[in-house]
């Protein structure tokens, strides 16, 4: 077996790198490239199309379909992950003698097969699945949907603890704390995200607005959007910009009944950049403490103050770099501390040490090839 060579199995194509698992995806196989890996990569479609751009990263890159409705749909595993099975797939693993790196629970359906025994096999887990989907669960208005979201966290439940895996990567600190203590026995390893960033660009001096930024459609970020809405911003006296994909027409009737409020849809990438950058204090509030938020890198990369919540730094062990927020009263008080605080050199300096021990692509990388070789 030739360690230079690395099969990826992605649950999506990882390009355009332009929500969290796809960013995580794509700029790991980027910093695997430039550390010196040929990747076969292999991507479920589902609707977003082969993308030359992989080409050029990638030694084979290969699409499958996903078997999405009653196709993905079994008695015993995942909806997530039974949907994406396919015995091509499995013949080009076979074909191709290499470790085979799964990213996410979502991939792994040829996991426990008999052809790879004697693979090395590792699982990229970008969350805890089945306390994410029970979330969404509780979290979902539609009945149709939250039986979904719970009967699929039942079975995740069962299936997490069943992964014949050889070690296990973690996108947070609690994430690998959970999957250390159901496999003892196996290697876990927290590996940060994996983002656009070799280095720290923030402006110092003052900005002008405050910012939040995400995904708009997702529930998660919808219910973030409503809170800053409804009990932060008409209690400060300073401009707010929302920004982000799809917003609900609940966060567009709300941003629109507030004057120092502005909302900016479906941001382009580059504007998007220049927005983070602009800011003077970036406004993360989350409601699920699941997985590792990469808006949080964006900002700490990019921008300069920060007020989060815990939620928002579960297991990322970046609490020194925030300011920390748990309800409207103390977000209100810190967004008024902060809107005449100039962001320092003193404050970029303290970033580089602590995000280059953790959440730099390349050590990330190095520290992948040493288990595949390990």
């Amino acid at each position: 077996m030739q360690q230079n060579k690395l099969h990826i199995v992605s649950f999506d194509v990882p390009y355009p790198a332009d929500y969290g698992g796809a960013i995580d995806v794509y700029y790991k196989i980027k910093a695997l490239k430039e550390v010196g890996t040929e990747i076969y990569l292999h991507c479920f479609d589902y609707g977003r199309g082969e993308r030359k751009e992989l080409n050029d990263l990638c030694k084979e890159v290969w699409y499958y379909p996903r078997k999405t409705g009653i196709a993905g749909l079994s008695l015993t595993l995942p909806y997530i992950t039974y949907s994406r099975r396919n015995e091509e797939l499995l013949r080009r693993l076979l074909a191709i003698d290499a470790p085979v790196l799964f990213e996410g629970v979502h991939t792994t359906y040829y996991l426990s097969h008999p052809s790879l025994a004697n693979r090395k096999k590792i699982v990229r887990t970008h969350n805890v699945e089945h306390e994410y989907y029970r979330e969404l669960s509780i979290k979902e208005k539609n009945f149709i949907r939250r039986f979904f979201f719970a009967h699929e966290a039942a079975m995740l439940h069962s299936y997490e603890r069943l992964m014949p895996a050889d070690c296990f990567l973690s996108l947070s600190m609690e994430d690998n704390h959970f999957f250390k203590t159901i496999y003892p026995d196996k290697e876990t390893l927290f590996v940060g995200p994996f983002h656009p960033y070799a280095e720290i660009t923030s402006k110092t001096g003052k900005g002008e607005y405050c910012l939040y930024h995400g995904n708009l459609s997702h529930p998660e970020n919808n219910e973030a959007a409503l809170f800053l809405l409804q009990h932060i911003f008409p209690h400060v006296d300073m401009p707010f910009i929302i920004a982000g994909k799809n917003p609900s027409k609940e966060v567009i009737s709300a941003c629109n009944r507030l004057k120092n409020c502005r909302l900016i849809v479906n941001p382009a990438s580059e504007p998007m950049q220049q927005l983070i950058a602009d800011a003077h204090i970036h406004i993360l509030p989350t409601f699920q403490a699941s997985g590792m938020k990469l808006k949080l890198l964006y900002a700490l990369f990019n921008g300069r103050h920060l007020v989060v919540n815990d939620n928002m730094l579960f297991g990322t062990g970046l609490q020194e770099l925030c300011n920390i927020a748990n309800n409207a009263e103390a977000f209100v008080n810190s967004i008024n501390k902060l809107k005449n605080t100039p962001f320092t050199n003193e404050v970029i300096e303290k970033r580089k040490k602590l995000l280059s021990q953790q959440y730099d692509n390349k050590t990330n990388a190095e520290k992948i090839l040493t288990s595949l070789q390990g």
